[in-house]
This record gives C-alpha cells, sequence and structure tokens, in this order.
C-alpha cells in the first residue's frame, strides 16, 4: 500500500449527485530522487550530476549500486545505495516508488545494448509510470525536470486511483 503523504480530496463528478475522491501524494521541497545509469551511461549521469551538484545536495537520493557509489565516491553526495540493476536494484527502486518513498527517477538507460535483467527495467518504468512520477531517461529530460520551478517547492501530485481494480473480485 501506498506509504507516501496523501492527501484525499472529494469533489463532485460530472454525474449529478455522485462525488468522487482524488488522492494527491506531496512531493516536498526536498525530493527524494532516485539516479541509475547503465553501464554505458554511467559517464554522461556523472556529468549530469556534477553540473547539478549543488542541487542534488539539497534532496534525497537513492541510486542503484555502481552509480551509487560512483556518485558517492566522486562527487561526494550522500545517496542511499541499493543493489546493482542486475541483482535487484531495479527492483528496490521500483518498490520504494509503489510505497510512496520516491518522489522521481533519472534513469539513463542504453536503448542500444541487450540487458540480461530487461524484463526489470520495463516493470521499473512501468511502476513509475503506474504512479505518476516524473522519469528522465536522458539527459536533456533530466536537465528539463531538476531546472523546473516545481523542484523548489511542495507540488501536489495527483494519484491515480486503483480502488476499483484492488476490489475487482471483492463482490463476487
Amino acid at each position: 500500500m501506498y506509504n507516501g503523504t496523501v492527501i484525499n480530496q472529494f469533489h463532485n463528478a460530472e454525474v449529478k449527485g455522485t462525488r468522487s475522491m482524488t488522492r494527491i501524494a506531496m512531493m516536498r521541497l526536498k525530493k527524494r530522487i532516485a539516479l541509475i545509469a547503465h553501464d554505458n551511461k554511467k559517464e554522461d549521469m556523472l556529468g549530469w550530476a556534477k553540473y547539478n551538484v549543488e542541487t542534488l545536495k539539497q534532496h534525497v537520493l537513492y541510486a542503484t549500486g555502481t552509480t551509487g557509489t560512483l556518485l558517492e565516491k566522486e562527487l561526494g553526495l550522500k545517496v542511499t545505495v541499493l543493489e546493482s540493476g542486475p541483482l535487484g536494484g531495479d527492483q528496490q527502486i521500483g518498490a520504494r516508488i509503489a510505497e510512496g518513498e520516491i518522489d522521481f527517477l533519472i534513469f539513463f538507460w542504453d536503448p542500444l545494448e541487450p540487458l540480461p535483467h530487461d524484463p526489470d527495467i520495463k516493470a521499473l518504468l512501468r511502476v513509475s509510470v503506474l504512479w505518476n512520477i516524473p522519469i528522465a531517461c536522458n539527459r536533456a529530460s533530466a536537465d528539463f525536470i531538476i531546472s523546473s520551478p516545481l523542484m523548489c517547492k511542495d507540488y501536489e501530485r495527483i494519484l491515480p486511483d486503483y480502488e476499483s481494480y484492488r476490489q475487482r473480485f471483492s463482490s463476487q
């Protein structure tokens, strides 16, 4: 179940006389950012992080194994380092997203390199979209996210309503 800060807001639906609930996840000023880079993209991630190091220092960082170790060593960033991607790190990040513990994902993946853990990568991208978190898959999109005015304030991220999906077999 989603453990992030959630606000339930009721609003009138378009159907007269009905009300539905909108759930909001609060992304606080101090964002929780996941950083992942495939082997051929680690130098790109390091360059991007070096350029944005002062901004990144203001947030809580998570990363998969080698990427996190590299960022700690080279830039002195405080990072919660999880397993390497092929050893389950991508799944650890995905679980934290589903639990509301990560606000957005910077994932520099290599589109030209087939990887043995491709299903894990697809699952990570799926859960990111499922919970409506921002995703940057290359340096340009990461630049747009990190430089957004929304980085400097609280943000109300709308959570999809999956209650009907959760209850689909309960009435049988």
